[in-house]
C-alpha cells in the first residue's frame, strides 16, 4: 500500500510533537524538584524541540480548514519569505538570541525534511469517492503488425506489471512487478504508437502502463 501525503507528514509531525512533549515534561519535572538546582541543558533541549515543533503544529492546524497539501505548502512558503527577510537576533538578552537562533535553523530543518513531500505523495482518497467507470474502448479499425520485439514488450506491459518511475529528477526507468523488465525505448515507443498507455500520477511512485485495445489487438493475432 503506498503511503498517502497526510500519512507520512502526520508521522514527521508526530516525531517532531513527541520530542518537544518529552522535553517540557522532564523540564517540568525538574523545576519542581526544590532539591536540586536548575538543570540550563534541560532548558536548551525544550527550547530547540518546541522550535522544531511549531512548523508542524501549524501544518496540522491550517490542514483541518483546507488539507494537509495546502497547509504544508504554505507553511513552507512563509518560512522561506522569513528565512530570506530576517536579520540575526540582536537582543541585549542572550536567552532571546537563543531562542530566535533555534527557530531559525528549526525552520531550516522543516524546510529540508518536508522537501519533495508535495511531489513525491499524492493525497488520500476522499472518504466514500469511487472511481469513475472506464468508458469502454473501441474497437480497433486496423490492427497494426508488430516486430517480435514489439510484441515482447507489449506482453511484457500485459503480464508483468510495468509501470515508468522517476527517482531521480530527469532519471526515468521501467519498473515491474515480476518477470522480464522491458527497455524503456520500448515502452515509450509503444506508448507513443498507442498502443499502450501510461497513467497520471507520481512518477515516484511510478505510473503504471497498460495496453490499449489496439495492443491487446496486436497480441490476439
Amino acid at each position: 500500500m503506498v503511503a498517502t501525503l497526510t500519512e507520512v507528514f502526520e508521522s514527521l509531525a508526530e516525531s517532531a510533537t513527541t520530542r518537544e512533549e518529552g522535553a517540557r515534561t522532564k523540564l517540568a519535572k525538574a523545576l519542581t524538584d526544590l532539591s536540586q538546582g536548575v538543570d540550563t541543558s534541560l532548558i536548551r533541549t525544550a527550547m530547540d524541540a518546541a522550535a522544531e515543533a511549531v512548523p508542524y503544529r501549524r501544518v496540522l492546524e491550517c490542514a483541518e480548514k483546507v488539507g494537509v497539501r495546502a497547509a504544508l505548502a504554505g507553511v513552507r512558503r512563509d518560512l522561506t519569505r522569513q528565512l530570506l527577510t530576517r536579520s540575526p537576533g540582536s537582543s541585549t538578552c542572550q536567552i532571546r538570541n537563543e531562542a530566535d537562533r533555534m527557530e531559525v535553523e528549526a525552520a531550516q530543518r522543516f524546510l529540508q525534511h518536508t522537501d519533495n513531500l508535495l511531489d513525491r505523495y499524492e493525497d488520500a482518497p476522499s472518504e466514500g469517492a469511487s472511481e469513475p467507470e472506464a468508458e469502454p474502448a473501441p474497437a480497433p479499425a486496423d490492427v497494426p503488425t508488430a516486430t517480435p520485439a514489439q510484441k515482447r514488450t507489449l506482453e511484457a506491459i500485459r503480464d508483468n506489471g510495468v509501470a515508468i518511475q522517476e527517482l531521480r529528477v530527469g532519471q526515468r526507468r521501467v519498473a515491474v512487478e515480476r518477470g522480464e523488465r522491458p527497455r524503456r525505448d520500448m515502452v515509450e515507443w509503444v506508448v507513443s504508437q498507442g498502443w499502450a498507455k501510461q497513467a497520471a500520477g507520481s512518477l515516484y511512485n511510478g505510473q503504471k502502463v497498460t495496453l490499449t485495445a489496439i495492443g491487446e489487438a496486436i497480441l490476439a493475432r
